[in-house]
């Protein structure tokens, strides 16, 4: 199944539904097929009751401005292009508020499958492994 994007924007936003244990929310995260791993804005963990400063683990990861350590958070439940997976590793990190999402849907979600990007008809199409 495909999932429709605005082709005339800069970047492809996909609805993302995320689950925690204070229940889920829905986001705006920006495909990133340069990004190794998911990345989702920390106050939205807080808010679906993670708390990313008691995570032991954190990964370097490197940005636009320099690198930085994020905290490495399990989420329950993850929906994204029509695929849910559990147990899903995410990294909590905030981006300016001027990239207008709400994190990155990294490789980690995709890699193994296909994607299909159309960009005159602003859909893209996940077939999963």
């Amino acid at each position: 199944m495909s999932v429709p994007f605005d082709p005339s924007e800069g970047l492809i936003v996909i609805p993302v539904e995320l689950w925690g244990p204070n229940g889920s929310v829905v986001l705006r995260l920006a495909l990133d097929t340069g990004a190794t791993s998911t990345v989702i804005n920390v106050g939205v963990l807080v808010a679906i009751g993670y708390d990313p400063a008691l995570v032991p683990e954190r990964v370097q990861v490197t940005t636009g401005s320099g690198v930085e350590f994020a905290p490495r958070i399990v989420l329950q439940r993850i929906l994204a292009l029509d695929h849910g997976r559990t147990e899903f590793p995410v990294l909590g990190h905030t981006l300016p508020p001027s990239t207008g999402v709400d994190g990155l849907l990294g490789l980690d979600f995709i890699r193994g499958g296909r994607v299909r990007i159309d960009l005159r008809a602003g859909q893209v199409l996940f077939e999963p492994s």
